[in-house]
């Protein structure tokens, strides 16, 4: 029997409206409870699909594969207008003013698989292909020799390959909350930073399709029933190894390479509207910490470790949920980035199609 009920799959729009649409009647007669409409199906043959991606929730049941299309599309874009220089009045400024506005597009297109082993635990599998498309002006009005430059660049290919494992670690019986632990692996097989082509100069001639670095994120996620909603919360934290990378980038080389870890939170509800829809309300933040990269001077020998800024990734959620039939659901989620390192939006497309395997 599943152990996550059916209060929450409704909650995320996620059971099939034969299963909510049974009515009662009360009798004028003798005041008695009379079921009226169509008897629901046995349980095992109901739908359960996850409602919330990246984060945890009703988990696929025992011998159910769960097979996920997916689209999203992602923009960020960056206006910076820099001097450097002496100010003397605020119409007077001598030394040399930067304007910079880049535009990044992402277009992803991956499929997701998702296999109930035990009804507490559930294996993941995601391969992604990605297109990337960057476009950059650069103006720079200096005393003696003003110039523009543009430069547009594009990179497609497989993505990082993920792995992932949900186990639910109660039954949350007695209206009290579910926890579901959540084990993530991200792979390189996309080409990463260091493995793209550069010119003399090592300006990359194309772009990355993956980040280049193993990575580990183990998370906690918090289901609070509460018909006709759900709150959901979740916490985790992303590894990010370190690796040697030995390659020569211009001038110097690159010996190593530390990307920062990250915490991870988000919070939210998701509602539902009635048997076969829902939406979703949240939020969720990542604090990424600096990245450490050790230099050596060819000529020297001498090594040098400089450190990025930390990143403060901060989108609000929206989602929407349409279960089309017993097996088939219909996401549409939508991102909005509210800090200055997170992308602008984001459109995320999912169809969950599920089927008994044994």
């Amino acid at each position: 029997m599943k152990l996550i009920h059916r209060g929450f799959a409704l909650a995320c729009g996620l059971v099939p409206f034969s299963l909510a649409s049974q009515a009662w009647a009360q009798s004028n007669a003798d005041n008695d409870i009379q079921p009226v409409g169509q008897r629901p199906p046995p349980a095992e043959e109901a739908p359960e699909i996850q409602a919330i991606p990246d984060i945890g929730g009703v988990l696929t049941p025992k011998g159910r594969l769960v097979i996920e299309p997916e689209f999203q599309y992602s923009h960020a874009s960056v206006n910076r207008l820099t001097f450097r220089g002496v100010e003397i009045l605020s119409t007077l400024q001598i030394g040399v003013l930067a304007a910079e506005d880049i535009d990044r597009d992402t277009f992803t297109a991956a499929v997701t698989g998702r296999l109930g082993v035990t009804d507490r635990l559930e294996m993941e599998l995601r391969l992604p292909y990605l297109y990337r498309d960057d476009t950059a002006n650069f103006s720079v009005n200096e005393a003696d020799e003003p110039f523009d430059l543009e430069r547009s660049q594009s990179g497609d290919g497989l993505g990082d390959i993920e792995l992932a494992a949900h186990y639910q670690m109660n039954s949350g019986r007695g209206g009290g909350p579910f926890f579901v632990g959540n084990l993530r692996y991200k792979s390189t097989t996309g080409e990463g930073p260091f493995d793209v082509d550069r010119d003399d100069n090592g300006i990359e001639q194309e772009l990355a399709t993956g980040s280049g670095f193993h990575s580990i994120e183990p998370s906690v996620t918090m289901l609070l029933p509460s018909a006709p909603a759900v709150y959901f919360a979740n916490l985790g934290y992303l590894f990010n190894l370190k690796d040697d990378i030995n390659e020569d980038v211009g001038d110097v080389r690159v010996k190593e390479v530390d990307p920062g870890d990250a915490v991870r939170i988000s919070l939210g509800m998701s509602y539902s509207i009635n048997p076969k829809s829902s939406f979703t309300l949240g939020y969720k933040n990542d604090f990424i910490q600096e990245t450490d990269t050790t230099f050596v001077n060819p000529d020297t020998g001498n090594s040098v470790t400089q450190s990025t800024r930390s990143l403060n990734v901060g989108s609000m959620l929206l989602g929407w949920s349409y279960q089309m039939s017993n097996d088939t659901v219909f996401n549409l989620g939508l991102e909005f980035g509210v800090t200055e390192d997170a992308p602008d939006t984001t459109l995320t497309l999912r169809t969950p199609i599920g089927l008994n395997v044994f």
